[in-house]
């Protein structure tokens, strides 16, 4: 597993993923992905175990959760081929997706700012703790994108009438918001966001494996986030072909440049 994803497991089949790329506010690119990926494989992997993963904790190092994508690893997809570029939407959307699967509870401790693909992640989460210092956005499209990939997601954690609201204006939103729309569950000091998280760990490990599993996949069943393999990847299609549109050139261009993109009315 790339250094930009940390695992830890513990005796009590708890398995805590930290985010690990500070000095960029934890931004995602290729290898964070994979490093999601590599710890979903893990978790699977343990089932067949004689110490099976009961319980995924996600957490980052840093000021901030999660920054949304690296705008470097972005652009350098966006001008490569259609092909990597498809296959760049997948491995992003596939990350978020395989939380959303994973039968085992997920739990989300988030401080500082998450943006943009870090909220999918904690759509997909099961519970969501956030310290009182944070800020939310679905900010894809301040940019010209779209966040196709992520909103079954959204809509499972806060209403379709929310993601319109939400993922049309790409505003900020802090943790009093958040909680009031769904993304998070509760809303705590800072410093008490580790001690929060355990509790919540302790109360799914005093929980039936079995019965924890069943609820979460018959529930799972019952969301917007159940989509087939066929319409995500229609979604896949979607993201990546905007990701390449002139209109992705000119926002990406702009944010880069420190400008207006070219859509915003002058005054």
């Amino acid at each position: 597993m790339a250094d930009e994803v940390l695992l830890e497991a513990d005796g009590r089949g708890v398995a805590t993923v930290t985010l690990n790329r500070p000095e960029v506010n934890n931004a995602y690119d290729e290898a964070m992905l994979r490093g999601l990926h590599a710890a979903v494989d893990a978790a699977l992997a343990s089932q067949e175990t004689e110490a099976p993963v009961r319980c995924v904790v996600i957490r980052a190092n840093g000021r901030h959760f999660q920054a949304g994508a690296d705008l470097g690893w972005l652009g350098s997809v966006r001008t490569g081929t259609p092909e990597d570029n498809l296959a760049a939407s997948e491995l992003t959307g596939s990350a978020v997706r395989r939380l959303t699967q994973l039968d085992v509870p997920v739990v989300a401790l988030v401080q500082g700012a998450c943006f943009g693909g870090g909220t999918g992640v904690l759509a997909a989460a099961d519970v969501v703790v956030c310290g009182e210092d944070s800020v939310f956005s679905i900010a894809e499209v301040r940019w010209g994108l779209h966040a196709s990939i992520i909103l079954p997601q959204l809509a499972d954690a806060i209403g379709p009438r929310q993601v319109r609201r939400y993922a049309l204006t790409g505003e900020r939103f802090d943790a009093t918001e958040a909680q009031r729309i769904g993304l998070v569950h509760e809303v705590v000091p800072r410093e008490e966001l580790e001690t929060r998280g355990e509790q919540i760990v302790g109360a799914i490990l005093a929980s039936g494996p079995a019965a924890v599993a069943t609820t979460k996949r018959l529930a799972r069943g019952l969301s917007w986030s159940g989509v087939g393999d066929e319409d995500f990847a229609e979604l896949v299609r979607e993201h990546s072909d905007g990701r390449q549109s002139p209109q992705a050139r000119e926002g990406l261009t702009a944010f880069a440049e420190k400008r207006s993109p070219d859509w915003v009315p002058s005054t």
